[in-house]
């Protein structure tokens, strides 16, 4: 690179993001790294609107569908701790422009899959590229914003955006599916991510652990087959049969991978992720919550899509258009959410969204093809509400609650519950929706099949809002990350 192209040395950026007069290239680091993680969550909720154009196209079934969603979350789950260490030791603007790189290819390889192979194998890469962009964000945001009042307020907007992403997503979907076909909803990635990595290029400081941990290789062995297996045995149970030996060996197989995750992992010196945090309860409740709330968040896109395109017959942009009570909801509870958390703690934003999950989910327990939109409208509402304000208190408990220098494995371990949720959520409930279409049932309507699907749900909020009065309120004496620290 010539000395007239030459970028500005990270030391300097860094000492230009000091103090009050870095105020806007800090702004401009968190609009960076708030547009990564903008294009890794419309991804997921543009993608929802695609799905049954997706089955169409490609002639495939509702397990089809299940892999090409969890292909994805899977492979971005089981990468997320590796990747938050990778960037405490290796750097974390090397691996985010990494992944930015990766994420855009994986884009470009979707938009062209010829059958449901390439599709899932393109999402695959997609998720190498989406592990490393989304703990290595949250990090580097948190490094830029020493002065914990303005690092509290960034760490909400960062929060507010899954919350942006997700309200933009059906409507963009629909209206990309309606006017180009299903492949038109990877090209958007494509300037986004290019955008994106010239941005940070010339903006995001480096930045890495001041006592990284060392590589875990047996820990992460064990965590990609538990997600893999458990995934393999909920999506495919309902078409094999749920007493098929490949299934009962899917469920054994995951059971003895946790055990020997959690046995290797309080074994190990340095482990990828140190299990002793969860003695912190805050830290423990807040990835509890986010496990839960992703798993009602995904399950639901994934049953209502279905549900609007294929029981009412609507068009792709009409679904988007109908869900718009769900995304505005969810758009607009990102920032009160954020609002609460630093004026009251994160308790009862998180007792509100699980007590708004429940009240949605209880509305269209009864669910038909009848049933009129204002009924599924406020269903919608509760619901957005509920994904909206569970967000911001999740991060911020999350990241607080963690040693500064373990900033990275903080971040993966909250995304990667929420990536887990997401998993489990296609998968859970995309069980219990083909349950309900069983050839044996007396109904075979979809919108009946749903009924099971939104009681699971229901519980799932209640848990929330059990978990959050049990485990988040701030107690006198809490001290973020020091009182999260193990002693060894």
């Amino acid at each position: 690179m010539s000395a007239n192209f030459r970028l500005p040395p990270t030391a300097a950026i860094r000492d230009a993001l000091a103090g009050p007069s870095g105020r806007r290239r800090r702004l401009a680091v968190l609009g960076i790294c708030g547009l990564s993680l903008f294009m890794t969550y419309l991804d997921n909720t543009i993608l929802n609107v695609a799905l049954p154009t997706i089955q169409n196209s490609l002639d495939c079934g509702l397990t089809a569908l299940q892999w090409v969603m969890d292909g994805y979350l899977l492979v971005l789950g089981s990468l997320l701790l590796l990747a938050g260490a990778t960037g405490d030791r290796l750097g974390r603007r090397w691996l985010f422009l990494f992944g930015v790189l990766v994420f855009t290819a994986g884009s470009t390889l979707c938009s062209v899959a010829v059958n449901l192979a390439t599709l899932v194998a393109a999402r695959v890469v997609q998720a190498v590229g989406g592990a490393a962009l989304t703990p290595t964000s949250l990090s580097i945001v948190r490094d830029v914003f020493r002065e914990p009042v303005e690092r509290d307020k960034a760490l909400g907007v960062w929060s507010g955006i899954f919350g942006v992403a997700t309200a933009c997503g059906p409507l963009v979907g629909g209206l990309l599916v309606s006017a180009a076909g299903w492949r038109s909803v990877f090209w958007v990635n494509i300037p986004l991510g290019l955008a994106t990595w010239i941005l940070a290029r010339r903006y995001v400081p480096e930045s890495r652990a001041s006592r990284p941990r060392r590589a875990d290789p047996l820990g992460q062995g064990l965590m990609v087959v538990f997600l893999a297996a458990l995934a393999y045995a909920l999506i495919q149970g309902p078409r094999d049969g749920w007493a098929n030996p490949l299934i009962v060996t899917g469920f054994a197989v995951a059971a003895v991978a946790l055990t020997a995750f959690v046995v290797a992992e309080l074994r190990q010196r340095e482990p990828m992720l140190d299990l002793r945090y969860f003695r912190n309860l805050p830290f423990t409740g807040a990835n509890v919550i986010a496990l839960l709330s992703f798993i009602a968040l995904a399950g639901f896109l994934l049953v209502n899509t279905l549900y609007l395109q294929q029981e009412r017959g609507m068009s792709a942009l009409r679904a988007g258009l109908a869900l718009l009570p769900a995304t505005m909801a969810i758009a607009a509870g990102g920032p009160a959410g954020g609002r609460w958390v630093a004026r009251r703690g994160p308790c009862l934003p998180l007792m509100a969204a699980g007590l708004c999950i429940t009240a949605g989910s209880a509305v269209l327990l009864g669910l038909s093809p009848t049933t009129p939109y204002a009924e599924i409208a406020l269903a919608y509402v509760l619901l957005g509400a509920g994904f909206g304000l569970v967000n911001p208190p999740i991060t911020s408990t999350a990241v607080s609650s963690m040693p500064a220098d373990q900033a990275g494995v903080a971040s993966a371990a909250a995304a990667t519950a929420r990536q887990f949720g997401s998993a489990l959520g296609v998968a859970v409930l995309g069980a219990l929706l083909a349950v309900g279409l069983d050839p044996s049932a007396d109904s075979h309507s979809l919108s009946t099949a749903t009924h099971l699907p939104w009681a699971f749900l229901c519980l799932v909020g209640l848990a929330v809002t059990t978990v959050a009065g049990l485990a988040t309120k701030r107690r006198p004496g809490d001290s973020g990350g020091s009182a999260a620290r193990p002693t060894r």
